[in-house]
């Protein structure tokens, strides 16, 4: 079982003191990887309900500050040298894929194949309006992204002739370190996700790592496999779990989970570094 921090950009982690002390404590404590999520604005006043809280309130508040991920996780890429560097999600529809790959494929190439590239199609449909796209297109659009990305990752240039993005043979480079490219994990917490994760994903990523949907999300991916001739263990599993136990990892494991995602168990330095040490001992050091 691997082990990565999730939200390890927002609130407080945009500060770079304390950013700085998460990263390092996680290497240096053995996480495997540590994930950055994604609001380019949050629209003063927005009605649209946060999909991950029963009471649907954003965390954080309007005002939480999110650094863009990709600065987040290339400053981490400069401080470390074995942890994975991944998204937990960045909002692929509402970026260009043209920008996304050349992106992707430079954090793989300057932190020496350390790259995750964890996407969703969003919640927020005040932000989507925002930077024009609209709402009911993101997962298509979301899915015929993922396929212009790869096509920019080949080692020959091809023309890329889809519903949304279209364009003749081009070079994209420096392409990845991992081949054939970044892996590209799906995320979300319904079923839909869970079939978009079957059809173009590496990996699946359910926001909750709940007993109670876990199952079923599973059961849709492994049947959507079956409708696109795919083996489902091609797809790495990664479950949010809060603090778990050995036991509770054991669980999971038997589920075919690869991955469990744990928040930063505090929001000061000291607290940090007592937190995950803690952690280290008490489920990495049995593991």
């Amino acid at each position: 079982m691997k082990f990565g921090i999730s939200f390890a950009t927002a609130g407080p982690f945009a500060n770079p003191d304390l950013f700085e002390a998460l990263v390092l404590t996680a290497e240096e404590v053995g996480m495997e990887s540590i994930w950055a999520v994604e609001h380019v604005v949050l629209p003063a006043g927005f009605e649209s309900k946060y999909p991950y809280n029963k009471d649907g309130k954003f965390p954080g508040g309007e005002k939480a500050p999110i650094p863009d991920p990709l600065v987040a996780l290339s400053y981490a890429a400069g401080m470390t040298k074995n942890l994975r560097l991944a998204t937990g999600i960045m909002i692929l529809p509402q970026r260009n894929p043209l920008y996304v790959a050349k992106e992707w494929a430079s954090l793989d190439a300057l932190s020496r194949g350390r790259a995750m590239m964890g996407i969703g199609i969003g919640w927020l449909k005040e932000e989507m309006e925002v930077v024009g796209v609209p709402f009911k297109e993101r997962a298509a659009r979301t899915e015929e992204s993922v396929q212009a990305i790869r096509s920019l990752w080949k080692d020959e240039p091809e023309a890329f002739n889809g519903k949304y993005y279209q364009w003749g043979p081009l070079h994209s480079n420096p392409k990845p370190v991992q081949k054939p490219g970044v892996p590209i994990i799906v995320g979300g917490n319904v079923e839909g996700a869970a079939r978009r994760a079957a059809r173009v994903g590496d990996g699946f990523y359910p926001a909750s790592g709940s007993m109670k949907t876990l199952p079923g999300l599973l059961d849709a991916m492994r049947d959507e496999c079956a409708k696109v001739g795919r083996n489902p263990e091609e797809i790495e599993l990664t479950v949010a779990a809060g603090m778990p136990d050995p036991g509770k990892v054991a669980r999971y494991h038997e589920l075919g989970v690869s991955r469990m995602m744990i928040t930063p168990p505090a929001a000061d330095a000291e607290g940090l570094k007592r937190g995950l040490n803690e952690f280290a001992d008490a489920v990495l050091s049995k593991i």
